[in-house]
């Protein structure tokens, strides 16, 4: 079992400009089942993709089609990973067979907490249910594929070498992935934001590669980079709600299927329906309080919900008092018994709710079972600010099972008033 985290490393620091969010802290509407739906796509939690080689454990997958540009010349790609804590659609090379062109000398390092992808930055059009954003920038991934193999070595250190099991932490292969692509749909609409605009911040994102061996990092504007593909439908474009089924068993269960709709309030099948909405800072944090179980109650700044991260990974062993598996189940907690916990989460207006969850041992979870409601580890350092890092709560997978969890886009008008922020 692997700490499979996709949130981004320098997204939630470096995006964000300061939002006006208005609105209460709920709304009423109708959200319900509509897989077939034009604005909805299922979902679903498996052992993954033919050839990966090991199993999937809490990963959410989606097909994606993509397309030459203004053609009917596509190509629909399964298993690519559900992330709500990165923007921009990736898609190994090894999985696509479209003939997409480069238009560009543009190449991309995108950064994760634990591991980097490299690649070309490529136009396509991207289609999901009835929906399509028309000629959108999109990574294809795989550096010995892309014919960019020499990775400038700012890229290959972005990633701290603790971080992922083989240094340099590049995410380049499908074993390395774990899915033949990453679907990040954050509330931000670029995965790098204005920071990549300037000389001054660039968190080094982009690169100009004019040959395979010459890259030198670039500026870049907000159009050229990799974008949330959801924002850029001509409609339901304002944020998506993700439905997960509840998981009954502590033991989990072999597969998991649900629903993933695009808007918020656009339709009748993804109205908020009394959901506490939870405004976020400047840095796309809320705040989350242990009631029951930690040895400290914090509160914890920094904390947010990821549907890329496969567990609920929450401050350190000394602050939870459950011990770390070790050997190749790092990361994660292994309590003697299964053990219960309530933490409160706390939005930047004031609006709040208590969440009970809980902790089993990861080494005695069935490795039959692909989808579980209480998968737990550490989360030591996360950033406050972008200079900043502390343990906090990082709301995985776990979370979604049994809720309906929106995320409201930047800037895009909803019935709770415009994004920022995750509903639940």
């Amino acid at each position: 079992m692997s700490v499979y985290r996709f949130v981004a490393l320098g997204l939630l620091g470096a995006l964000v400009s300061l939002f006006g969010c208005g609105g209460s802290s709920s709304s009423s509407g109708t959200a319900q089942g509509g897989g077939g739906a034009s604005n909805s796509v299922p979902i679903s939690v498996d052992a993954g993709p033919a050839g990966l080689g090991y199993t999937s454990t809490n990963v959410l997958f989606v097909n994606v089609t993509v397309c030459v540009p203004g053609t009917t010349n596509c190509q629909t790609i399964d298993h690519v990973g559900v992330d709500t804590g990165s923007s921009g659609l990736r898609i190994l090379k090894s999985a696509l067979a479209l003939p997409l062109t480069q238009e560009s000398s543009l190449v991309e390092c995108a950064q994760f907490v634990s591991f980097f992808t490299w690649g070309p930055v490529i136009m396509a059009d991207v289609k999901m249910g009835g929906e399509v954003a028309s000629n959108v920038p999109i990574q294809v991934i795989g550096e010995s594929n892309t014919g960019f193999p020499n990775i400038p070595a700012a890229c290959q250190n972005s990633v701290p070498p603790s971080s992922c099991s083989s240094p340099p932490c590049s995410a380049d292969t499908l074993q390395a992935l774990g899915a033949h692509g990453i679907l990040g749909v954050s509330f931000f609409l670029q995965d790098c934001g204005p920071a990549c605009g300037t000389s001054t911040s660039n968190p080094g994102f982009y690169y100009s590669c004019p040959t395979a061996s010459t890259c030198t990092q670039a500026n870049v504007t907000l159009a050229q980079q990799v974008g949330n593909p959801v924002a850029m439908f001509a409609t339901d474009n304002n944020g998506v709600l993700i439905q997960l089924p509840t998981i009954a068993s502590d033991s989990g269960q072999a597969t998991a299927a649900g629903t993933m709709f695009f808007g918020i309030g656009t339709q009748s099948n993804n109205g908020l329906v009394n959901a506490t909405i939870f405004h976020v800072d400047q840095f796309g944090n809320f705040t989350t309080t242990c009631n029951q179980g930690c040895t400290s109650s914090g509160p914890y700044p920094g904390s947010f919900i990821d549907s890329g991260s496969n567990g609920i990974f929450s401050l350190t062993t000394a602050l939870t008092g459950m011990p770390d598996c070790g050997g190749g189940n790092t990361g994660f907690y292994c309590p003697a018994t299964t053990t219960s916990f309530t933490a409160t989460n706390q939005g930047i207006t004031g609006a709040s709710n208590s969440v009970t969850f809980r902790a089993a041992n990861a080494n005695q979870l069935p490795a039959a079972n692909t989808a579980f409601n209480d998968l737990t580890g550490e989360n030591p350092s996360c950033f406050v600010n972008p200079t900043t890092t502390a343990p906090c709560f990082d709301w995985g997978l776990p979370f979604f099972f049994g809720r309906n969890v929106y995320t409201a886009f930047e800037g895009m008008n909803t019935p709770a008033g415009p994004g920022p922020y995750w509903a639940y």
